[in-house]
């Protein structure tokens, strides 16, 4: 009997892996293309107004309950789950998710890519897409322009992959720079994320893909991002952490948002009423849809209901027709809310079902030779020189042997690996990206990964040049997935519990041991080195930046990052990046991070207002980067004409006074030192990157609206502009030492 119970389980198991298995592979390969467009034809069949609110509403109508709260997520489970495993497993691949597809009504679906730098899926016919530096080397860019034109090849290759939902930009604030996923996101400043975030959605939206910023709100922690409860004053929330996402909403005009992971004030984010309802709609007039992040995007779907969360991504758990079935019978929704839900994503996401494409999106268009120049120009203009004791650009002379020298020097480095990874069809390495660059030439690149220091020593002393790579890959920083379970018993516990995971946040902001004493031992072998930093945000370089000439910011640089470095190297191109966050002397000075924890409290400073308010000492200010060229910023003065009471416009000259053609970044900046309300002593307010002939002057306008001089009256809840003499400041960086003040400021 024994063996014959045996046999009957074991049988039972070989069945029910056997249906897994074909479930997994069944559903990893299921790649159908649904059309994505609305089929008008039939609409007209059945007399219905070809208008997207009136067709919305009469949809609605018609559809049972079951098929309203199919517009409520994104898949059922038992597909969605083997799909999404079975591809990674099977494919490497990010699946097709369809969300919202009624075939009986006609309703076509929307379909999710992500996309911080680079289309993410790709269906079985495409192996490879264009993959651009991450948003943080972007930002350092200033360029907001470069911005808008990525993420309309990004937006067409995704439309080339039958997408047309984009998870991008992500337009969180970099907090501290231990945080795992600074590189997905714009910098420290809020005017530099708005800028940067409606740029982005715009160049989404230009391809009728639907843009989706992220992650709302406050989600500046990655190891304990599904557990950690937020608390924050409301002048911060809505100073600080908030008006970037009310900019890139109300300018940028985005289908649609996401809701982050993170409690706020004791609620969840995806069941946040104050976030969803009050500010999101209420306050900022937001028409479009909110959807979850993936997974432990809610908890609760009656309360998720009642704050205002249209879908549950990717698949169906908390919004279950018998939870809401539920719901409804004891009162707790009303119907009237799930209408309201679904329609609004009805109406936004049928003008995007109708709208006219003025391009064929074939496959063609990916890896189109102009997208790859644009990557490798986003790359040069991201770059930021920091340091320079007149080595760089280097010399060229026959018969020179050059070493580039590193773990990472040879590593096809993009970044992250999460669900910002985009799978390009090569990367141009550092090492290969000079050995380019010298082809066909009697140069000698000579590659060495560092690793046996003694040999490294012995390579380094016949090197004319050094060439050393340092800094991060996914495994060190990135997005993290562990379970709920172990992140919980972490942030509990204030610390790791178990086998830390691939990425997540910094716990150290020096550099592994390994790349600090490589840079403190061939620095004193060969003056001519340069260090070029792979990352994601900020580092010490206390140990070691004092021996080092020069030093450049490259970040993870995409997939022509190493063509870039060696044109920047030579000089075939001038660095014209800018700090986008400032660099602190002491960690100590940065605001709390730990990044195991389960509440934390975010303050109104951080950043170079934290710095300069509390008179700390920074190795490198916001808004911070060197040239090839010398400039000069001078005759700041108001517009002749400033009658617009709402708007104050300047006037400043800058000259190319160098023999060397070059770009400059001039940034405007208001200051509010006569404040009797604790404010910052400065804020960026404008910015413009200028590119100057050798000799060249131009003239450049900056310009600020009064709106932007308000603070939050936590008393009587409404934006208020203080009567007093502001101070404008405009230069190349915040440090007080390079900015030109405005006679004796602006009464108000």
């Amino acid at each position: 009997m024994k063996i014959i119970k045996f046999l009957k389980y074991f049988f039972l198991s070989i069945i029910v892996l056997v249906i897994a298995i074909f479930s997994v592979v069944f559903y990893s390969l299921d790649y159908k293309m649904y059309s994505l467009k609305a089929n008008q034809d039939l609409y007209k069949k059945n007399i219905w107004e070809i208008n997207t609110d009136s067709l919305s509403e009469n949809l609605l109508s018609n559809m049972t309950l079951e098929e309203k709260i199919d517009q409520m997520y994104g898949e059922k489970m038992y597909k969605s789950i083997p799909k999404f495993f079975g591809s990674f497993i099977l494919k490497q691949r990010f699946p097709h998710i369809y969300v919202g597809k009624n075939e009986r009504l006609n309703i076509p679906p929307w379909v999710l890519s992500d996309g911080p730098r680079g289309a993410r899926v790709l269906d079985k016919k495409i192996n490879a897409v264009t993959t651009f530096p991450v948003a943080m080397a972007r930002a350092a860019s200033w360029n907001t322009s470069l911005e808008y034109q990525v993420h309309d090849v990004i937006s067409k290759e995704m439309r080339a992959n039958n997408t047309n939902y984009a998870a991008t930009p992500c337009i969180n604030l970099l907090r501290h720079p231990g945080w795992g996923r600074a590189q997905e996101t714009y910098g420290e400043d809020p005017w530099l994320l708005g800028e940067f975030g409606v740029a982005a959605v715009k160049g989404i939206e230009k391809n009728n893909v639907m843009a989706c910023p992220k992650h709302f709100a406050l989600n500046s922690i990655e190891n304990s991002r599904w557990v950690i409860d937020v608390s924050i004053n409301e002048r911060a929330l809505r100073e600080v952490y908030l008006p970037h996402f009310k900019k890139v909403i109300q300018k940028g005009k985005p289908a649609s948002i996401m809701s982050a992971y993170n409690k706020v004030r004791g609620n969840y984010s995806g069941s946040n009423k104050e976030l969803l309802t009050n500010i999101l709609r209420d306050d900022w007039g937001f028409k479009g849809f909110v959807s979850t992040d993936w997974m432990y995007g809610i908890y609760d779907g009656i309360e998720a209901i009642n704050a205002g969360l249209n879908v549950e991504m990717p698949w169906q758990d908390e919004y279950s027709y018998d939870l809401i079935r539920d719901g409804l019978n004891n009162n707790k929704i009303e119907i009237s809310q799930i209408d309201n839900l679904v329609l609004s994503t009805l109406k936004t996401r049928l003008k995007y079902a109708f709208s006219y494409d003025s391009i064929e999106y074939s496959k063609k268009l990916i890896l189109d030779t102009s997208h790859i120049n644009l990557a490798k120009t986003v790359a040069e203009e991201s770059m930021v020189l920091i340091k320079n004791k007149n080595i760089l650009p280097f010399k060229i002379y026959d018969n020179m042997k050059v070493g580039v020298i590193g773990k990472i020097a040879n590593l096809e480095n993009t970044g992250d690996m999460g669900s910002s990874n985009s799978n390009s069809p090569y990367v141009v390495t550092p090492f290969q990206g000079i050995t380019n660059f010298f082809n066909n030439s009697n140069v000698d690149v000579i590659y060495d990964n560092g690793k046996n220091l003694e040999e490294t020593k012995k390579i380094a002393e016949k090197l004319d040049q050094i060439i050393l790579v340092v800094g991060y890959t996914y495994e060190d920083e990135g997005e993290y997935v562990m379970s709920r379970g172990q992140m919980l018993k972490s942030a509990e516990a204030k610390e790791l519990v178990g086998i830390k995971g691939i990425g997540g946040d910094r716990l150290n902001l020096r550099l592994n041991n390994d790349d600090e004493n490589l840079i403190k031992t061939l620095s004193k072998i060969n003056e001519n080195i340069v260090v070029v930093y792979v990352g994601g945000s900020g580092i010490n370089m206390n140990n070691w930046i004092d021996d080092i000439p020069a030093v450049l910011f490259s970040w993870y640089s995409g997939m022509e990052g190493g063509n870039a470095l060696a044109n920047i190297l030579y000089g075939k191109a001038n660095p014209s990046g800018k700090l986008p966050f400032s660099i602190a002397k002491n960690d100590s000075d940065y605001p709390y991070f730990n990044p195991y924890t389960d509440t934390i409290t975010y303050g109104y400073y951080h950043g170079y207002t934290l710095f300069e308010k509390f008179n700390k000492e920074i190795l490198f200010p916001f808004g911070y980067g060197l040239s090839y060229s010398d400039f000069k910023i001078d005759n700041f003065r108001l517009m002749e004409n400033n009658s617009n009471n709402n708007k104050i416009e300047f006037k400043v000259d800058i000259e190319n006074i160098s023999k060397i053609y070059g770009n400059e970044v001039i940034q405007l900046y208001v200051g509010f030192e006569n404040s009797k309300i604790n404010r910052p002593l400065k804020l960026l307010r404008d910015f413009k990157k200028v590119g100057l002939k050798p000799g060249e002057k131009k003239t450049i306008i900056l310009k600020i609206f009064k709106n932007d001089l308000a603070y939050f009256n936590e008393q009587n809840k409404e934006w208020e502009i203080e009567n007093l003499n502001y101070n404008f400041y405009v230069g190349n960086s915040s440090s007080n030492n390079s900015l030109i003040k405005y006679k004796n400021g602006i009464d108000i």
